[in-house]
């Protein structure tokens, strides 16, 4: 609009005053240049229209991008808001589950060391245990050492002691066929007496002679009777034979009350006396016999061989016993090595 102006302020210029023809050239020029100016401003003014109408287009495009990107941000914030939301619940869950984790790892860690402290002490139980084992197994060892040398020791003993016993049952053989020849030889020397009250047996390695008192004394006696004399001669020279044997002569005494009214006072008294009178007659008649093996003692009435209940049973019980043994000293010193 200001382009427009300026000629028709010339021509009113002209209208009104007179002006040189130079000036009016100079105006003209200045004419012509300002409708050249004039008309690339229409031009301008066009091109800028269009251009004004293209960037309105393209403000228009833009409002319509930015109202789908308007669209598309509010979709994004709803997705970051629901984004958020998933984070602080899955933070949530996070801190939740790592605390149920720290805690479980804490309880973990306590139970480890509990069963560290247990190992450890389950450790020094079985190091304990294993030094005294070894101090066990070493005890064991020497033990078995002392064994096997004890054993070896006991095998020559054994053995030693199985030739001992073989001698000694060597020995105890002979001694008793020494015992049966005593046996048969008294048994031979009293054969006349066997019906009158004498009796020969042979019991735990011994020879008893069993004479009953109506052989060998009158009631209530201590002497000898003749028939009884007879008997203890025959019975001195078979004895005479062996003078290692071991003669024990023993009086036994019914329960009958014995009163005498001399130093002999009772039962006691008789069976010794009775004993005392046949080792005389024994010494007497077998000088042979060695004295220091001949031992005489009295039993009374205490040692009888059945019970005190009738006359036959009383008879049994007035009796003498000599009591012949082979000398088994040797053999003893056998048995006892």
């Amino acid at each position: 609009m200001k382009r427009m102006i300026l000629p028709v302020a010339a021509a009113a210029m002209l209208l009104t005053s007179c002006v040189s023809l130079s000036e009016m050239e100079a105006l003209q020029a200045r004419y012509d240049q300002t409708s050249k100016l004039y008309n690339q401003s229409q031009q301008e003014l066009l091109e800028i229209k269009e251009e004004n109408a293209e960037l309105t287009r393209q403000n228009q495009s833009l409002n319509a991008e930015m109202g789908d990107l308007a669209g598309t941000r509010r979709n994004c914030e709803r997705t970051v808001d629901s984004l958020n939301r998933r984070i602080e619940q899955m933070t949530h869950h996070y801190d939740t589950t790592m605390e149920n984790y720290v805690q479980e790892v804490a309880g973990k860690s306590r139970d480890l060391t509990r069963a560290q402290n247990l190992l450890s002490a389950r450790t020094k139980e079985l190091n304990d245990k294993e030094r005294e084992l070894q101090a066990r197994q070493t005890e064991l060892q020497q033990q078995q050492e002392d064994f096997n040398l004890q054993r070896s020791e006991l095998l020559a003993k054994q053995k030693q002691l199985q030739a001992e016993e073989a001698a000694a049952r060597a020995q105890l053989e002979a001694k008793e066929r020494e015992l049966e020849a005593v046996r048969e030889s008294v048994t031979k020397a009293l054969t006349g007496f066997a019906d009158k009250g004498l009796n020969v047996e042979t019991k735990d390695g011994k020879v008893y002679v069993l004479m009953e008192n109506k052989l060998m004394f009158p009631s209530a006696s201590w002497t000898v009777s003749k028939e009884g004399q007879n008997a203890i001669k025959e019975l001195a020279k078979a004895l005479e034979q062996d003078t290692t044997l071991h003669i024990m002569v023993e009086g036994h005494t019914d329960n009958d009350a014995y009163r005498g009214s001399t130093a002999v006072k009772d039962n006691w008294d008789l069976s010794v006396m009775r004993a005392t009178a046949i080792v005389k007659l024994l010494m007497q008649h077998g000088p042979g016999i060695n004295p220091s093996r001949v031992e005489a003692c009295g039993h009374g009435e205490y040692a009888p061989r059945v019970a005190n209940d009738s006359p036959e049973h009383k008879a049994m019980n007035r009796r003498t016993e000599i009591i012949i043994t082979p000398n088994i000293e040797g053999l003893l010193r056998a048995m006892e090595r």
